[in-house]
């Protein structure tokens, strides 16, 4: 589960159990069920608004290195045929020619710890495009790079 639907759940609990003990005391006439139902039903209402208040995500405008990113949109890139020596200093320095680069990522295999011989770049829309019209079928370490927009995770399971 997300945090921020744990969060709302959490308000919306407080939200029913302070109308449902409080309201009685305050003379009014109305049965405890009634309460307790509106006050479920107005906690979970105000539980997303509420939450969103407490939320400490945040949109991260800096990279891992203090270099700012743009304030436009971000692309993925994929890198194929890198060299299993490459690290992702060598990789961002090699992107940065081409545009502001936020994050790479190099895939390693979960066993051995080794390479896999490709990743991620993210990096601004223009710096993209520019780096797959101009990195693409480049040569870099000895190896010639296919680097593409990423597709797409898929949610399905």
């Amino acid at each position: 589960m997300k945090p921020s639907f744990l969060i709302s759940v959490v308000v919306a609990a407080i939200i029913a159990v302070v109308f449902f003990v409080l309201v009685p005391f305050l003379g009014s006439d109305i049965s405890a069920q009634y309460i307790g139902a509106f006050a479920a039903f107005v906690g979970a209402l105000a539980a997303p608004a509420i939450s969103s208040l407490f939320s400490n995500e945040t949109v991260d405008s800096e990279s891992d290195n203090g270099a700012s990113v743009s304030s436009g949109e971000i692309s993925t890139l994929y890198v194929g045929n890198l060299p299993y020596r490459a690290n992702e200093q060598a990789v961002q320095d090699h992107f940065s020619s081409q545009g502001q680069v936020k994050s790479v990522r190099l895939m390693k295999d979960r066993r051995t710890g080794k390479r896999k011989g490709y990743g991620f770049v993210e990096m601004d829309e223009q710096g993209a495009a520019s780096a797959i019209k101009n990195l693409n079928d480049v040569e870099f370490q000895e190896r010639t790079l296919k680097v593409r927009l990423a597709k797409e995770k898929s949610t399905e399971e």
